[in-house]
């Protein structure tokens, strides 16, 4: 009889941590994203020529890199991990910035703001779609040359 109160406990703890792992990995901005340039608006231009997105994102923080080429041709790459707590924290190859906030609007849109000096540049609004196959995010602010950026970068989900 004890063994089969020991089996019973350990079953409901293996599924509460199977649920719990399952719930993490189910974060829809959870994921690796391509920029798809053709669904993609940007002003001013040019466009990147490619983009790969990899977003960790969890109850409390979310991660970001990302590596791709630019109008240019020069290559990329943006780096940071930052809370949901409206702390600024770093972040690299972001040209217009060197730090960042990050705010959940909820599971499906993040709000990050980008600065410079501690002073907002771009605010990035990234929503995943219902489906969880599309991200898009709507770049608005400055530029590191003073212009206005407003992007509307699309990626799909690989």
């Amino acid at each position: 009889m004890q063994f089969k109160k020991v089996a019973v406990v350990c079953a409901v703890v293996c599924a509460g941590l199977m649920f719990s792992a399952a719930a993490k990995a189910a974060d829809p901005q959870t994921g690796t994203w391509k920029l798809n340039a053709a669904k993609s608006l940007y002003s001013p231009g040019p466009a990147p020529k490619s983009i790969l997105l990899t977003v960790w994102a969890e109850e409390k923080s979310v991660k970001i890199h990302s590596e791709g080429i630019d109008g240019e041709g020069k290559a990329t790459k943006v780096d940071f991990t930052a809370n949901f707590d409206g702390k600024d924290y770093p972040a690299t190859g972001i040209a217009a910035g060197d730090m960042v906030s990050v705010e959940r609007v909820d599971a499906n849109i993040l709000r990050v703001t980008m600065k410079k000096g501690g002073q907002a540049v771009m605010t990035v609004t990234s929503v995943v779609s219902a489906d969880g196959k599309m991200r898009t995010s709507t770049f608005v602010g400055k530029d590191n040359a003073g212009h206005d950026v407003k992007n509307i970068a699309v990626y799909d989900k690989e």
